[in-house]
């Protein structure tokens, strides 16, 4: 049975693993223990800002996909809010089963009934995969996303 629900701070492990267990996430995250105080901080700061949170897919009492689903009011487009979407993460072991599909129709959802006018993420370029994935879910890549990088990868 699939639940979709709100992080609480006990799922924070389960969530750097995640993060963790993917190809450019096993270069960037310290999925150890004890965590990093870094990821608690972090989540802190997430819980206490409003209109951001972790969403999760749970199966069984395991946490299985995430996601970080921000808010972000705006003056642009007649002071249009938006809903972004970062941190976007399957386990390995679940992929192909459509998790991500119901988590992100969730996400979608959610946005909408916050009266959101649209929905955005960023992805790397070299995730062809999750490229095809965020097409077939509707998603256009309309612009061109560029980072400046203020602390070292």
């Amino acid at each position: 049975m699939m639940e979709f629900r709100h992080a609480a701070k006990e799922d924070l492990a389960s969530i750097v693993r995640l993060l963790a267990d993917d190809t450019l996430g096993a270069s960037r995250e310290r999925y150890e223990e004890p965590l990093p105080q870094a990821y608690a901080q972090a989540f802190s700061a997430i819980q206490n800002q409003q209109g951001n949170f972790i969403l999760l897919a749970v199966e069984d009492a395991e946490v299985v996909g995430c996601l970080q689903l921000t808010l972000i009011p705006g003056l642009a487009r007649l002071g249009m809010t938006r809903a972004q979407i970062e941190g976007v993460r399957i386990s390995n072991a679940h992929r192909g089963k459509g998790i991500g599909e119901a988590l992100f129709r969730h996400a979608i959802a959610y946005a909408r009934e916050q009266g959101c006018g649209l929905v955005q993420l960023t992805t790397d370029k070299s995730r062809g995969d999750a490229h095809r994935f965020y097409q077939r879910l509707g998603f256009a890549d309309s612009h061109v996303g560029m980072k400046l990088m203020l602390v070292d990868d």
